[in-house]
């Protein structure tokens, strides 16, 4: 739910440039998955110890850094939604550093809500694509993305609104820095690779406007169900149903896909 991504900005006079743009990126998606598992590692937190770097990761971002969340003694950032959450990482294979997270918080039966039903009901106003129209056991809500910040911020990108996927060029190879920016990216594809599995169908996010844009921008296209509102920043509710969004995906980030499942899975 808390994540902040810039916006691209699209010249609506020129539809070819724009199309070019999208392939080129699908072209640099599918170089990178090539590559990928060369210096990043897509995991799922199966085990308690693995949970706590999770946990001391999000406490990092949403405690220390963005100041999100309260600070506590155990240096740790859970809640109530983690027991019934997968949590997916991503590791740096040289420096063994989890790169960022994201969890999927299922539910079992209609008593048990998403977050976004609980804490910002408003923010649902498409009745067509309320969480409660669909059965408990295929919704999920995607949230507590988190990449820290040794991984997303060069200094030459001082500017409002600099991207937070880009990394911190002094501590990396430059071979490394090309897979840096696609950590945001990774970690909502290892969410779609584990709904998928889970056979979850129905997928729902709070999240800020502009991470939607750049999302759709990469093939991953998000429904708005709701206007935006202030939690933590401006935010809106989003949805997308898992077989649609498979289908619609650019090659590139199909093959990307193929090879975090394979991590994942395998």
């Amino acid at each position: 739910m808390k994540s902040i991504h810039h916006a691209s900005i699209e010249n609506i006079n020129q539809p070819a440039p724009k199309q070019n743009t999208a392939a080129l990126a699908s072209d640099e998606a599918e170089n990178i998955a090539q590559h990928f598992s060369h210096y990043l590692k897509p995991q799922i937190a199966k085990s308690d110890p693995l949970k706590q770097e999770v946990y001391k990761l999000r406490y990092q971002v949403y405690c220390e850094e963005l100041h999100f969340e309260e600070t506590n003694a155990k240096h740790i950032e859970q809640d109530e939604f983690d027991s019934r959450s997968i949590h997916c990482f991503i590791r740096h294979i040289n420096s063994n550093a989890l790169a960022g997270t994201l969890r999927v918080i299922a539910t079992r039966n209609a008593d048990e809500l998403l977050p976004m039903e609980k804490f910002c009901p408003q923010a649902i106003t498409d009745e067509n694509l309320h969480p409660r129209n669909f059965p408990a056991h295929q919704i999920c809500e995607v949230s507590r993305l988190a990449v820290p910040l040794t991984f997303r911020k060069r200094q030459v990108d001082q500017f409002s609104g600099g991207a937070i996927g880009a990394i911190n060029e002094q501590m990396f190879s430059t071979q490394e820095l090309r897979f840096f920016p696609y950590i945001a990216v990774s970690l909502y594809l290892s969410a779609i690779a584990l709904c998928h599995k889970s056979r979850i169908r129905h997928v729902f996010v709070m999240m800020e406007p502009r991470l939607a844009r750049s999302l759709n921008f990469v093939g991953i296209h998000f429904t708005q169900i709701g206007a935006p509102v202030e939690y933590h920043g401006k935010r809106a509710a989003y949805y997308v149903d898992i077989r649609q969004l498979r289908k619609k995906m650019s090659i590139g980030y199909r093959k990307l896909l193929a090879m975090i499942e394979k991590e994942l899975f395998s």
